[in-house]
């Protein structure tokens, strides 16, 4: 892969608009892209999606909306940093190259971000599991009808639903009105292989851990490897090294997350500030100047608890997106041909790593059992299981009086069509999929009958 074929400014499905949109000097598409996920309905969608605690509740905690608008804003410094580095490094490039890296990558890679948990099911991750478990666990003639109907990759689809595919048919899907630029697009996906080849972390590849696209958008994701020739590892099935900024969006995601978490689970008496503190200070205690000012004389004079976490917080993204934009740079060749097979926080020095280790080993133990998140995690089975059966079933009985209700209630934008099982069910996931944690509930309570009104 090359850094001068790795962008471009034209957008899938309006390519015919790619020269006016050129000679925009106010908004160009990169910006246009950022703008256009900002107002999109799935992005507000997830200011009621769980990220790990509970929403809402009486003490303000991350949702999915939150979580991507930080992950955005830690994004858009990694591809400062980078494209700045990227542009000094060949000072010969063109002037379109100079431009794109010093000032564009930032939006692109912040796009991406705020992107990239935008194909999530209510109920945090567990919502995934929770359709998985669904068409996993079918029996009778349900099991039986999608098993004669649908191909082996079709299948996987559902029964290993990911939220990163479901992320890229939602904003490829032209119903949607996004086309947004290919750049993007390729920015988004973590996993480019299919439902069938992923889900394998025997390859050793990074991007078939889990997958980037459904059987239905296999072709969409090929025509954005093509113009951006976006290696192909093997071809036969449908496995593509990844786009290397990918790296940077995911580095974002993983820097966030681990701190946001803790902050969280301060803010709900989870863990005791002393507690998170001791996770956080050991970071800096290589540097001896550093650590001396953080415990001697800056921290001692914050009295709020909370600002006293937040100022660390902001410290640590700093310092963990300097060490990732070196780890990207001194990795340049193995991301190029498609070689670097972790995630750049991975690579990491040793005494970062064994600190993070200390986060992720609390964070299991204490936040994500903690009992809200299990609970929340079990009415998001119940909820969406339940959703999954009427739908399905109105959808594979569409003659029933009870079913020609309940397909009333999809959005009428969606076409079920009769014959076309896959795309059918496609359509209930979206759905269910896209639905906020309350709405998902209060549908749930209205078609069983607990509620009504």
């Amino acid at each position: 892969m090359n850094w001068k074929t790795l962008y471009t400014s034209k957008r899938l499905g309006a390519e015919n608009r790619y020269e006016t949109e050129k000679a925009d000097l106010i908004r160009n598409a990169y910006l246009r892209d950022y703008d256009r996920l900002i107002f999109s309905s799935p992005f507000r969608r997830m200011q009621n999606k769980t990220q790990v605690f509970p929403v809402p509740g009486p003490i303000f905690v991350h949702n999915r909306l939150t979580h991507s608008l930080e992950v955005a804003s830690v994004g858009r410094s990694l591809g400062k940093a980078v494209g700045v580095k990227l542009s000094q490094k060949y000072p010969n490039e063109n002037p379109d190259f100079h431009e794109f890296y010093r000032y564009d990558l930032p939006t692109v890679i912040a796009t991406a971000c705020l992107a990239h948990d935008i194909g999530n099911p209510p109920f945090g991750h567990s919502g995934e599991s929770a359709i998985r478990n669904y068409f996993e666990n079918l029996t009778g003639e349900t099991k039986d009808t999608l098993e004669a109907e649908l191909s082996e990759n079709q299948i996987n689809d559902f029964r290993k639903f990911e939220g990163n595919a479901n992320a890229f048919r939602i904003l490829t899907n032209d119903q949607n009105g996004h086309k947004l630029t290919y750049t993007a697009i390729a920015t988004i996906v973590k996993y480019p292989t299919d439902s069938t080849n992923g889900f394998n972390k025997k390859t050793g590849l990074i991007g078939t851990k889990k997958s980037g696209f459904f059987d239905s958008e296999i072709e969409v994701y090929r025509k954005v490897a093509n113009e951006l020739n976006i290696k192909v590892l093997d071809d036969e099935h449908n496995t593509f090294a990844r786009h290397p900024f990918v790296f940077l969006m995911e580095a974002a995601d993983d820097i966030c997350y681990r701190i946001i978490d803790l902050e969280d689970a301060h803010r709900l008496r989870i863990l005791t500030v002393q507690q998170v503190t001791d996770l956080l200070l050991p970071f800096w205690e290589n540097d001896e100047t550093t650590y001396k000012y953080l415990t001697e004389s800056k921290l001692p004079r914050i009295t709020d608890n909370n600002e006293k976490l937040a100022f660390l917080r902001a410290m640590l993204i700093n310092l963990l997106s300097q060490q990732c934009t070196e780890a990207f740079m001194q990795h340049e060749d193995q991301i190029l041909s498609g070689q670097l097979n972790k995630s750049l926080i991975d690579m990491l020095d040793v005494h970062t790593l064994a600190c993070l280790k200390k986060v992720d080993d609390i964070s299991v133990r204490d936040i994500y059992n903690h009992k809200s998140v299990v609970e929340i995690e079990i009415a998001g089975y119940n909820v969406i299981g339940a959703l999954l059966d009427e739908f399905v079933t109105a959808v594979l009985h569409p003659t029933r009086s009870k079913s020609g209700k309940l397909l009333q209630l999809i959005p009428k934008q969606n076409n079920i069509q009769q014959g076309e099982l896959y795309n059918n069910i496609q359509i209930v996931v979206d759905f269910v999929a896209g639905m906020s944690d309350l709405y998902a509930v209060d549908l749930y309570r209205r078609i069983t009958g607990i509620t009504i009104h």
